[in-house]
């Protein structure tokens, strides 16, 4: 076929077994999105109100289907409102295909209208990014940032394509969908090596983070941690990885993580690190972390190894493709007086669960689980609904928790959802509050014009809660502009939009008007006061270890 490169690139991308992208038109990506006017019965277009929110919607549709999310922009300030969309993709090893319409090669460094060096902007949060000066070299181009999005550590990849090479035609021929490179097992010396040093440990402890999900190695996972017979917990990125009730998972450890998970990491001898970063959220001062723990840690990214902590092995290799062929190495045993351990610190635990009446953070979060199916999505934005959320939400099935990790992202959760909906060909749910709401907010409008089911639920306190935790704690609570006391009626707000929506202050409102949004077609806003001073706890002190915790208020 002699065609254009627009044509090109929509054949290509179809090629590939995309049939959803978001995005937004604007002058130079305009052939391109005549491609796609042709091409409309074949592949669905969701037009969200922000760049932003393109990337944010292709990011919860990755994280829930395991797919590439694929977005389109045009060049300039549609080129960099993708920014902050990318870098929260990066930094949480998402897959994605960023297509940017940039002006004609001719008016490269001319300083043109709309013109931006976006590769050169996106080069630091970008797994690679591309700049195709030819028609020839586009379709190739395609195919091979697929194969770079999906493959090793997952990652966001940029392609620009100017505007005249669009327009160009050469002879395409279209091929198979491209394979991502065969997950490898790290070396067998090093899994003989750490085999060694796991069956020598008295207390070993399954720590994972987001590279156990997007491995899919749940399975593994569990097989090993019942040949050691021992504990389990996660990074934020790793929720959803095994199911929440697993009598063996402890929930999420760090920062503000469940007390038995990170008492009961503090006390292990060697810790199985699963495609996990080590961030200061999870370690605080890292010379006080594990001084008494060996780490052996398998990652797919060999920069990570011994990046944050010291690990005694490191392997570097996928996460399931790895423990397959070091399990079979493991000596089964029985570990009652470490899981008696474990039993202790979880007993002790629930002394410091917030078990008060009416609508508090945690009511509101086990409300929310009984109305989440098993396919269920939950998406958050950032801040301490967030962490309410990883603390207490029930997950069933992989892949089902889309939030801000590394990037801390307020705004991101609205357009996740929306992708993520789309992902799963179900209702999915938002976790959020009224700072991060108001941040992208404008995303209601795309939920309503494609009747997205996603249902809202703002943990409203009229303030910016993480801050003013944080202010509370360590700044002598001086609330510098951290009280939002906004005059926005959410209720309100979702209507204007076309959306349904109402006010709850008990718990019991808040079930009734879950089961309204699960009965609705469309979004649905649930507007749920809580007191301004609600803490997350526990609480890591900055700069401090895990026998610091804060675990109640210090008045």
């Amino acid at each position: 076929m002699f065609i254009s490169g627009a044509d090109i690139l929509v054949n290509t991308l179809m090629e590939q077994g995309c049939d959803i992208v978001f995005g937004y038109p604007g002058g130079q990506i305009l052939s391109v999105y005549d491609s796609l006017y042709t091409h409309r019965n074949e592949m669905k277009h969701i037009l969200t109100s922000h760049e932003q929110g393109a990337v944010h919607a292709a990011d919860g549709y990755a994280r829930t289907t395991g797919k590439t999310g694929v977005v389109i922009a045009t060049s300039g300030p549609g080129a960099t409102n993708l920014v902050t969309g990318i870098a929260t993709a990066y930094l949480d090893s998402i897959p994605m295909v960023l297509i940017c319409g940039n002006v004609p090669t001719t008016q490269i460094g001319t300083d043109s209208f709309q013109e931006i060096d976006i590769t050169g902007i996106t080069l630091p949060i970008t797994k690679h990014n591309y700049f195709v000066g030819r028609v020839e070299e586009l379709a190739d181009t395609v195919r091979e940032a697929f194969v770079l999005a999906a493959s090793g550590r997952p990652g966001p990849v940029l392609i620009d394509i100017p505007k005249d090479v669009q327009q160009a035609k050469c002879e395409y021929e279209p091929k198979p969908p491209v394979e991502k490179e065969e997950p490898r097992a790290a070396k067998d010396i090093r899994i003989s090596e750490a085999a060694g040093i796991i069956n020598e440990a008295k207390r070993p402890f399954i720590y994972f983070g987001g590279g156990a999900v997007s491995s899919g190695a749940r399975d593994d996972l569990l097989v090993l941690a019942e040949k050691l017979d021992c504990p389990i917990a996660c990074s934020m990125m790793g929720l959803s990885a095994v199911p929440t009730d697993h009598p063996r998972f402890l929930g999420m450890q760090g920062m503000h993580g469940r007390f038995a998970a990170s008492k009961t990491m503090e006390n292990a001898d060697v810790i199985i690190a699963l495609g996990v970063r080590f961030s200061d959220r999870s370690t605080g001062n890292r010379a006080k972390f594990a001084i008494n723990s060996k780490i052996v840690q398998i990652d797919a990214d060999g920069s990570e190894l011994n990046k944050n902590v010291t690990a005694i092995c490191g392997m570097r290799g996928d996460v399931k493709a790895t423990l397959q062929k070091l399990i079979p190495l493991i000596n089964e045993r029985t570990n009652p007086e470490w899981m008696d351990k474990a039993a202790s610190f979880r007993k002790e635990e629930e002394k410091y669960l917030d078990r008060r009446d009416g609508l508090t953070p945690r009511r509101a979060i086990l409300t929310v689980n009984r109305h989440l199916g098993e396919n269920t999505a939950v998406c958050t934005d950032v801040g301490q609904h967030q962490m309410w959320a990883a603390q207490h939400l029930v997950f069933r099935s992989p892949g089902r928790f889309a939030s801000s990790g590394g990037l801390g992202t307020m705004g991101y959760g609205l357009g996740a959802a929306i992708g993520a909906a789309f992902g799963t060909k179900e209702r999915s749910v938002l976790i959020t509050g009224d700072g991060s709401f108001g941040m992208c907010l404008n995303e209601l409008a795309t939920a309503v014009t494609y009747n997205v089911p996603v249902t809202v639920v703002i943990m409203n306190n009229g303030v910016l809660g993480m801050v003013r935790q944080w202010q509370t704690f360590f700044y002598d609570k001086h609330y510098s502009n951290s009280v939002l006391d906004r005059k926005t009626d959410f209720t309100a707000l979702a209507k204007a939009f076309g959306a349904d929506g109402e006010r709850v202050s008990t718990p019991e409102e808040l079930d009734s008007a879950l089961s309204k949004a699960a009965a609705s077609d469309g979004p649905y806003v649930i507007d749920c006061v809580i007191d301004k001073d609600e803490l997350v706890l526990p609480m890591l002190p900055p700069n401090g270890s895990m026998s610091e915790l804060i675990t109640k208020n210090r008045k």
